[in-house]
């Protein structure tokens, strides 16, 4: 049951990270452009406008992702709850990589929205 438990918490991660980053970037972007933390692409550097529009957008999907993500990753560990070992680290394992899928499938949308709203010099149309 230890091991269960720890996957849980692991498996959890993802999703809790989402919910709290999404609704951080979605009220405020970090206050510099920088290489470090954020949301990084060519597109969304170009200046502050096209900064604040990523953050703010990425964050509202990295939420409403994490919100669905969050308990459906508790229903299928609950699943393998008093399962053997290998079982509950391979569930938890693949499980982890799907949660994977929205956190940077969240990027294209981003992407996207960035392109539609500025042009390639980051002017707003």
């Amino acid at each position: 049951m230890g091991f269960w438990i720890f996957m849980l918490i692991m498996v959890l991660l993802m999703p809790i990270t989402m919910i709290v980053f999404g609704r951080l970037f979605s009220k405020t972007a970090p206050k510099e452009i920088n290489y470090t933390f954020g949301y990084r692409t060519k597109r969304s550097m170009m200046n502050d406008e096209t900064w604040r529009f990523a953050h703010k957008y990425i964050g509202k999907l990295w939420y409403i992702c994490g919100l669905i993500v969050l308990p459906l990753s508790v229903v299928v560990m609950a699943f393998v709850f008093g399962k053997e070992t290998d079982t509950v680290g391979t569930v938890g394992g693949i499980l982890t990589v799907v949660q994977m899928i929205p956190l940077i499938g969240t990027i294209i949308p981003t992407e996207k929205a960035l392109k539609r709203n500025f042009d390639e010099y980051g002017r707003r149309r």
